[in-house]
């Protein structure tokens, strides 16, 4: 069964260090010119396999609206086999996050803080450690700090494919996640909403600065992995033979171990840890009566 996390990972209860260089270093770090010396991570450290991801980003202070549609992208996008990274706080990127896991996809915060102090603390940061992943360059204990944020940001934005503003004031830190973006050579995108209220202004600012508007999840995957592209399937591709096998197994079918094991050659013990494996990581789901198949 293959595992993301290698011998040069170290484990302190449910947290593991990732130093640089290990297996489960995201590549998009080592661009950077503030690259981190370390990662710790809570929850599924198999996140960070490659991966498509997006981040969505905005106001902590959102509109009903622009709450409604974060959620929404969160959603449709884990559903897709995105992974959503965004980083945790209050209005839109909780809202992003909470979507993914309603979805039962993959979802990553990466914190201002240790993951050990998650801000803001709460039912979401704790779910998160379990069905997500917390993730933060800053060892455990370390408190949240105003200037921990804008740091963060580099993180987020690195991490993910391409950058989704949902409502912005004009000071907002998610501007800061766009820039990051824009000069690391990621795509930013905005969702527009109403010309006359505080939370478009900084929407404004970063179409006039180059964004793409967006009006949907399908409008944004498409515009960011192709016209008819597979997120999933893309993701497939940088897959262990056994693993890929089993995906292509399931497209349009759901149905049980041993069954699978038939169809492929393999010991029916095989088939489990290679479906748990996928499971934890958000690819197939289980289904009643011990069956599988895709989300």
């Amino acid at each position: 069964m293959s595992d993301l996390v290698d011998d040069e990972t170290e484990r302190n209860g449910d947290t593991t260090r990732i130093p640089r260089g290990s297996a489960s270093w995201p590549e998009g770090f080592t661009s950077l010119e503030l690259e981190p010396q370390s990662l710790w991570a809570r929850g599924r450290v198999e996140l960070l396999r490659p991966r498509p991801r997006i981040a969505v980003v905005g106001s902590r202070a959102p509109t009903h609206y622009g709450e409604t549609q974060a959620r929404r992208f969160g959603y449709e996008l884990a559903a897709r086999g995105i992974t959503v990274v965004s980083g945790l706080a209050r209005g839109v990127d909780a809202a992003a996050h909470e979507g993914a896991l309603a979805a039962g996809g993959p979802t990553i915060a990466v914190l201002g803080s240790g993951v050990d102090r998650p801000w803001p603390e709460g039912p979401l940061a704790a779910c998160m450690g379990v069905q997500g992943l917390l993730l933060s360059e800053f060892e455990p204990g370390t408190r949240p700090r105003r200037h921990h944020f804008p740091l963060r940001n580099r993180l987020i934005a690195a991490l993910a494919d391409a950058v989704l503003v949902i409502e912005a004031a004009e000071s907002s830190g998610s501007l800061i996640t766009a820039r990051w973006a824009a000069d690391q050579g990621q795509d930013v995108f905005a969702l527009p909403g109403r010309v006359d209220h505080p939370m478009a202004l900084g929407i404004l600012r970063v179409i006039r600065e180059g964004a793409t508007p967006v009006g949907g999840p399908g409008m944004l995957v498409e515009d960011v992995y192709g016209p008819g592209a597979d997120p999933a399937e893309t993701c497939a591709d940088s897959l262990p033979d056994e693993e890929r096998a089993l995906l292509v197994a399931l497209r349009g079918e759901t149905l049980g171990a041993a069954e699978l094991a038939d169809r492929l050659g393999l010991g029916v013990g095989e088939v489990l840890a290679e479906l748990t494996t996928l499971e934890l990581d958000g690819r197939v789901v289980r289904r009643p009566g011990g069956l599988y198949g895709l989300p």
